[in-house]
């Protein structure tokens, strides 16, 4: 399962509206894909389609889909939000990740 923090559910709302998504028929795609400092880069984006192979989840009101292969790497995984001073943006809370990069966009298993 993927899980969305308080702090990330916000955001996403804001960020749908502001976009023209509305929130009740517009999905989250969470994936990964190579590359990056540690090899894996994690994705995220807004999408009205499910597409075949997808996993859906819900958490808090967010629909979240995430395709086959990349489920693997995010088993567990917490998408979160930080508006701090040391960096502002969503990132991924993945407990599958043995290393991350200084930028914390990257990862290894």
């Amino acid at each position: 399962m993927i899980k969305v923090a308080d702090t990330a559910v916000k955001k996403l709302s804001e960020y749908m509206e502001e976009n023209g998504h509305q929130p009740e028929n517009t999905f989250v795609r969470v994936g990964v894909s190579s590359g990056g400092c540690s090899g894996l880069s994690y994705e995220l984006d807004f999408t009205q389609e499910q597409q075949e192979g997808d996993k859906l989840f819900e958490d808090q009101g967010v629909k979240i889909l995430v395709d086959k292969r990349s489920f693997l790497y995010l088993i567990g995984t917490t998408l979160e939000y930080s508006g701090g001073l040391n960096g502002k943006g969503f990132y991924f809370n993945n407990p599958n990740a043995q290393r991350t990069c200084g930028c914390g966009e990257s990862f290894a298993v």
